[in-house]
């Protein structure tokens, strides 16, 4: 090691060697915190777990989209159908098992009497699932 003096007089070229004496003090430190936790790793706990029988996850409705249209025409998944014809469909989903999810979309110039009419249906027939379909990007009304 070089030691520094007082004497200016001499310029001495600045020292080039890299010092390793603290990289390897840390990997000494390493290795022996290795070596003391490397047979916790191997150690292992037997344990008796308990098995678990979940039943099956049930099957998903279908899901019946009756729509409305502005001009009061009334659709069954994108086929017209008549007032008869709905409310034969409609006792015909009811019994179905599991009961299918009923989503009633409407034109907002539809007159709410059409619109009541299919919900009586609806209920009539025994539908216990109805939601109502609006479009979230649709300016409010003024």
């Amino acid at each position: 090691m070089a030691f520094g003096g007082f004497n200016d007089d001499k310029k001495q070229a600045p020292m080039a060697d890299i010092n390793v004496t603290p990289m390897v003090d840390v990997m000494l430190v390493l290795l022996v915190i290795f070596i003391i936790t490397a047979p916790l790793f191997t150690h292992a706990i037997k344990l008796d777990l308990p098995s678990a029988q979940s039943p099956a996850a049930p099957e998903k409705p279908e899901t019946v989209s009756v729509s409305i249209n502005g001009e009061n025409k009334i659709f069954w998944n994108n086929d017209p159908v008549t007032q008869e014809e709905l409310a034969a469909r409609l006792a015909a989903a009811a019994r179905k098992k599991p009961q299918p999810d009923l989503q009633l979309r409407a034109d907002k110039s539809t007159r709410y009497e059409t619109i009541a009419q299919v919900m009586s249906a609806a209920q009539t027939s025994g539908m216990t699932k109805m939601g109502f379909v609006t479009d979230a990007n649709a300016a409010p009304a003024k």
